[in-house]
């Protein structure tokens, strides 16, 4: 699976933009399968650390390091112990991304690009973006 987030079509389940979306299979391809040494993924949430009022996040395939495409970096969202995500304020801290909200004095959670079209902007430097993500495990509902 490759992220498609900068290429689909909020109307259409089908990307007109074709291309990037096969670029992108092939080099999970050519890692994968033919074990070449080439970043292939974008960056993949690997944790997150609570640090006073902030949440610092890091993640896995960084490639060459991170990168917003734009001014700023969109699409993340906070909790705190309330479980209401609200837009958070994130900014590139060397290999991490700093999380953070004047509303949240406690955070709990993150969340990246977690909406059915989702705004979001962040990459690797290899060109690749970000997967979208939760930080929480998400309730579990279960029938009676």
């Amino acid at each position: 699976m490759v992220v498609t987030t900068d290429v689909g079509d909020a109307t259409n389940i089908h990307p007109i933009r074709k291309r990037p979306v096969g670029e992108r299979l092939a080099l999970a391809a050519y890692a994968l399968s033919y074990k070449q040494s080439i970043e292939y993924s974008g960056p993949i949430l690997a944790g997150v650390t609570i640090v006073s009022d902030r949440a610092v996040v890091s993640f896995t395939h960084i490639g060459e390091g991170l990168m917003a495409k734009g001014d700023t970096l969109k699409g993340f969202t906070i909790a705190d112990e309330d479980g209401k995500f609200i837009p958070a304020k994130a900014a590139i801290e060397d290999s991490t991304v700093v999380v953070s909200s004047q509303s949240v004095s406690k955070p709990v959670a993150v969340q990246y690009g977690w909406a059915t079209v989702p705004d979001v902007n962040l990459y690797n430097r290899n060109g690749l973006p970000a997967s979208p993500f939760r930080s929480d495990p998400p309730i579990k509902f279960t029938a009676k």
